[in-house]
Parts: structure tokens; sequence; C-alpha cells
């Protein structure tokens, strides 16, 4: 799988830790950065994960930064771009299987490398339902996104 992966200088360890676990997988990964500890803006980062997303140059992204807030909303802001902060192994799994979500944010401060190791898997490996009522919400966000 191709997965665009971004964060800002907070989780630049966790960011390296998950990049060379993927790779390990046989996972390729596009590095997005930051590539350092000093301070940048993490919209920067995030917007490059689901712009890449938005024009299919990879299958999903994973974005990260100190809580996965900031990163899960600029995700957001981009059309075609379901993004989840996910901090459990659960959400990880409803949030493919209920919203289809093609970006994952992480926070650097509340998800330590062996949880964040699970919660990836688990969201890489876990198919959306096709579930009629999931997929009728699904329609609605796209449909939602079309007017503006």
């Amino acid at each position: 799988m191709k997965i665009s992966i971004g964060c800002d200088h907070s989780a630049l360890e966790l960011k390296n830790d998950i990049i060379d676990y993927l790779k390990k997988q046989g996972h390729e990964l596009i590095d997005r950065g930051t590539y350092t500890k000093d301070s940048c803006d993490y919209t920067d980062f995030g917007y490059m994960v689901a712009k890449d997303i938005k024009d299919k140059t990879v299958d999903k992204g994973i974005v990260i930064c100190y809580t996965g807030i900031g990163m899960s909303i600029i995700a957001n802001k981009v059309k075609g771009v379901r993004c989840a902060l996910v901090g459990s192994k659960d959400a990880a799994l409803l949030t493919r299987e209920h919203n289809d979500t093609n970006c994952l944010a992480l926070s650097a401060k509340y998800t330590g490398r062996a949880l964040a190791y699970e919660i990836v898997d688990i969201w890489l490996n876990t198919a959306f339902s096709n579930n009629e009522r999931h997929q009728r919400r699904i329609d609605k966000i796209t449909k939602y996104e079309e007017e503006f």
C-alpha cells in the first residue's frame, strides 16, 4: 500500500518510528515532513498529505501532531478526505468499518509507540463494511462537500 505521512515538530520521532515500522511490512511511504524538531506549522504538512489523498497519489494518509486535533482539522478541509483522530484500537476499527476513512490522525502526546503501531495496523487492515446505512452517511458527507 502507498501511504503519505506527515507531522509537525512535536511528532517527528513517532512519525519516523511509524515509517520504519510500515516499511518493514512492505508499504511504500511518501514522507511529507517535517524533518527536524524546529518549530513549524502542522498545517503545511497535513495539507500535503491530504492533497496526496485527494490527487490519488496514495492509497491512504497518516498525519501526526501533538494532539492530533490540528492535523485532523486541516486534513478534513481537503475535499474527498475523511480523516479521523484515533486514540484507541476500537476507534481505529470503527472509523474504517463505518466511515471508510482515508486519513488517520494520531497524537504524539497521547499515543505511545506500541499503541500507535496497533492502531495503524488495525486501520490499514480493516475494510469498509459496505453497510447501506454507513454508505448513505458517507454519501451525505460527499454531497455536503459539494455545497462549498
